[in-house]
């Protein structure tokens, strides 16, 4: 851990910038930030035969390290995000899970402190204005329509930092709610959705910019009802979230993803709940009892799905080994893609002088072997002093 150097060189590696790959690249940090060139006597770090990308950025994670984003305590939650960090993610947003209003708000009162000290990057709203027919891992009693009123009061407890709801939007009061995020510069994104394909074409049209988690908890791709998927992956104003562990997608359908929707539009996700970067074992997600087994996380009562245990890290190294996406395509999908819809681009999710030296060293197997954020190594790659 630790340890911040005055101006570094981080030499040799394959560095991944937005405009592609350089065999042989550098990357200089001076401080907290990439600089455009080295100061006198800046120090040569050797990262011959890794992969040099920008830090991980998660736009939907519940929690992790044993940990609960909905219901852990402030000290727990900073367990969540330095689990996360180990694993590359520099950027993360907290999800909760659907709650009573009163106990949501209340949340995002704790969470938008830890946004504001610079420890999340804000907070997404998962529940409770989904539908009981695609509920998944959501407590069926405490789910409520869409009305803009409660969505206002959820956006004000947040104080500026909810970045994102997920919303069933063919219920009533979704359209109004998808306008209201849209007018404050909120992602509306659709999700736990028992939409048609022409209600989801009139909440695109209406405002919403994401897909929650794509193919998961919505009706399955049909040819005579081709349901939300098709107007999903066919329109270029939405970027798809996908979970890539193995459990919640078939390769196939990444492929498909990533093929008609195109790189520029995947966003990669954990999903992860309190036992990402913990081990198996019995855990709660808000007031539902999951069990965890062999890393997949199962609710105890029907079964179903019950979030991931899914690290970035692992996401990334699945991408391009098993999935075979171009390096650059899964850097974009991982880390670009997810900041701009952040509005955080301008600090994160490249490595370009000026922004954030929040990066990722990655051996030549893509293994993870070091993280930076903002110039500190929180994992030091062992060749490095």
């Amino acid at each position: 851990m630790a340890g911040r150097a005055d101006s570094t060189v981080l030499a040799g590696a394959r560095v991944v910038l937005p405009t592609g790959t350089v065999e042989d690249g550098r990357v200089i940090v001076e401080g907290t930030r990439i600089a455009g060139s080295p100061a006198p006597g800046a120090r040569t770090v050797d990262l011959s035969g890794h992969w040099l990308v920008p830090g991980f950025v998660d736009m939907h994670n519940h929690g992790g390290g044993g940990a609960s984003f909905t219901s852990g305590t402030v000290d727990e939650v900073l367990t969540g995000i330095r689990t996360h960090r180990e694993h590359g993610t520099t950027t993360l947003v907290a999800s909760t899970v659907t709650g009573e209003m009163d106990f949501l708000a209340e949340r995002a009162g704790i969470l938008s402190e830890l946004v504001e000290q610079g420890d999340l990057a804000g907070i997404h709203f998962e529940g409770p204005f989904i539908s009981p027919c695609r509920k998944g891992a959501h407590s069926e009693a405490l789910l409520r329509h869409p009305d803009p009123a409660e969505v206002r009061k959820l956006m004000d407890a947040a104080r500026g930092t909810a970045k994102m709801f997920t919303l069933a939007t063919e219920l009533p009061g979704g359209i109004e709610s998808v306008r209201l995020l849209a007018e404050h510069g909120v992602i509306a994104a659709i999700g736990h959705t028992d939409a048609t394909y022409e209600q989801t074409v009139e909440a695109i049209d209406a405002g919403a910019t994401v897909a929650t988690h794509l193919y998961n908890a919505m009706p399955a791709l049909g040819h005579r009802a081709p349901g939300p998927i098709a107007a999903l992956l066919e329109d270029e104003r939405i970027t798809v979230e996908l979970i890539n562990d193995g459990t919640h997608l078939h390769p196939a359908a990444l492929e498909l993803a990533y093929h008609h929707a195109g790189a520029h539009r995947v966003a990669l996700i954990t999903d992860a709940m309190d036992a990402a970067g913990f081990g198996d074992g019995r855990y709660q997600l808000g007031p539902l009892a999951v069990d965890v087994q062999d890393g997949v996380a199962r609710l105890v009562e029907g079964g179903s799905i019950a979030g991931s245990t899914l690290t970035q890290d692992t996401a990334f190294h699945r991408a391009v080994t098993i999935d075979r996406i171009p390096v650059a395509d899964v850097v974009q999908s991982i880390s670009a893609n997810p900041a701009r819809l952040l509005g955080v681009y301008d600090r994160v999710g490249s490595l370009e002088p000026g922004k954030d030296a929040d990066l990722v060293v990655l051996d030549a197997d893509f293994a993870l072997k070091g993280v930076m954020r903002k110039g500190e190594w929180i994992i030091r790659p062992e060749n490095v002093r």
